[in-house]
């Protein structure tokens, strides 16, 4: 676990990528298979009334990453943890012992985003930030290497077979 979970028992692990690469599904699955808590941060966002408005242009909430830092900060110490966010840059490092980034091909992707109802701006956007692995990037530059790892995420299968595999590095961390 990181240098500085000393203090908990179970890991942290942070689930991100690009809206619709099924980090909810992948979650939730792990969640279930771990019996580790599930944060949808976008839900807490809403719950909570952490953010600062509504961005016209990007059709989502504005979030406040200082009020979402602080309402997570004593459950992160505890760990047993998934956060589950699109973002990850804002984060302090010492939360994660693992960071998971979901790419999903960009045809799927496009499928995936239609089905929500997306308007093709934000759909753009996200299959733009999924082409030039944006994500990937800003959880190699915000956390160390060794514990940032991209998993292919178009399927059921894939899916199914990313929380085994999350579910046994757990089973192995604790």
């Amino acid at each position: 676990m990181a240098q500085d979970s000393n203090k908990r028992k179970k890991p942290n692990i942070l689930i991100t990528g690009t809206p619709g690469t099924g980090k909810t599904t992948t979650s939730s699955a792990l969640a279930e298979a771990t019996l580790l808590r599930h944060i949808n941060i976008g839900d807490l966002v809403k719950e909570k009334n952490l953010h600062d408005g509504w961005d016209e242009q990007f059709e989502c909430h504005i979030i406040n990453e200082d009020l979402v830092c602080d309402e997570l900060e004593d459950i992160m110490e505890e760990g047993g943890n998934i956060v589950d966010y699109h973002g990850c840059d804002f984060f302090p490092q010492r939360w994660f012992d693992r960071v998971v980034v979901l790419q999903t091909d960009n045809s799927v992707l496009y499928d995936r985003l239609n089905k929500r109802g997306y308007s093709q701006n934000k759909i753009s956007n996200n299959i733009e930030c999924e082409i030039f692995q944006v994500l990937l990037e800003e959880a190699k530059e915000s956390y160390a290497e060794d514990i940032v790892v991209a998993l292919r995420s178009d399927s059921i299968d894939d899916i199914i077979r990313n929380a085994s595999n999350l579910t046994d590095w757990v089973d192995g961390a604790v």
